[in-house]
């Protein structure tokens, strides 16, 4: 720890001294085996301005699962809109949006556990729905130019809204349906583009840029949401 920075130290064989600022897990600063931890705080403190900026630009993005009570009255997203939490004491489990709130049904309104359990349930059976249709739309445009997906699927991914395997298997986020839905579309499209350009290179983005001109808005937008 360096003044107010704390910070985990990994020991590698690695040949210099790096760090990484990152959302999920904090300041890791990456160190050659037998460095002294007298010259990693040096090293700290000479990043500390740096290291400072990023932890604040961090505690401004919007945790879409953090801290989650489930409780009435809490805020949720759905398709990108604020939600309240709304309990209603029932026999009959569901979960529905209703103008301005996402009403649980449960026969326990003070279960914390069953309530998460059919929120996640409603997310998934909607962001399945929802997030194929818009893939099945966007893939039927771009078969012409040559976009030619194996497969697709939605799954609760922990790290990233999308990939695209080797093989041409394009997976998406869950998560995405709590969000506007411009971002699925941009995800889906971006995925798409890795069918031709298995990398971040120059074509890849030209690619990009030909589908979704704006694409860089809307991913500084996208970068804004973390789902832990």
């Amino acid at each position: 720890m360096q003044g107010e920075i704390r910070y985990k130290v990994i020991f590698s064989g690695r040949r210099s001294i790096s760090l990484i600022v990152s959302p999920d897990k904090g300041v890791i600063v990456r160190a050659p085996y037998g460095t002294s931890l007298k010259s990693i705080e040096r090293f700290v403190g000479e990043k500390s301005e740096w290291i400072n900026r990023h932890l604040e630009m961090h505690s401004r993005l919007t945790r879409i699962n953090h801290g989650r009570e489930y409780s009435e009255g809490e805020i949720h997203l759905f398709m990108g809109r604020e939600y309240r939490l709304k309990l209603k004491k029932s026999e009959q489990l569901y979960v529905r949006a209703d103008h301005d709130a996402l009403e649980v049904a449960t026969n326990n309104t003070g279960d914390a556990i069953m309530i998460r359990a059919l929120l996640e349930r409603f997310y998934r059976h909607q962001a399945e729905n929802y997030l194929a249709g818009r893939f099945e739309d966007i893939a039927g445009r771009l078969r012409n130019k040559g976009y030619i997906p194996a497969s697709f699927c939605v799954r609760a991914l922990k790290s990233r809204w999308g990939s695209c395997s080797f093989h041409g298997k394009i997976t998406i986020s869950s998560e995405l349906i709590k969000l506007d839905p411009v971002f699925a579309d941009y995800v889906i499209v971006h995925e798409m583009c890795h069918l031709k350009h298995h990398n971040h290179g120059k074509e890849f983005y030209r690619s990009l840029e030909e589908l979704i001109p704006d694409y860089k808005s809307i991913r500084k937008a996208l970068r804004q949401y973390l789902t832990r």
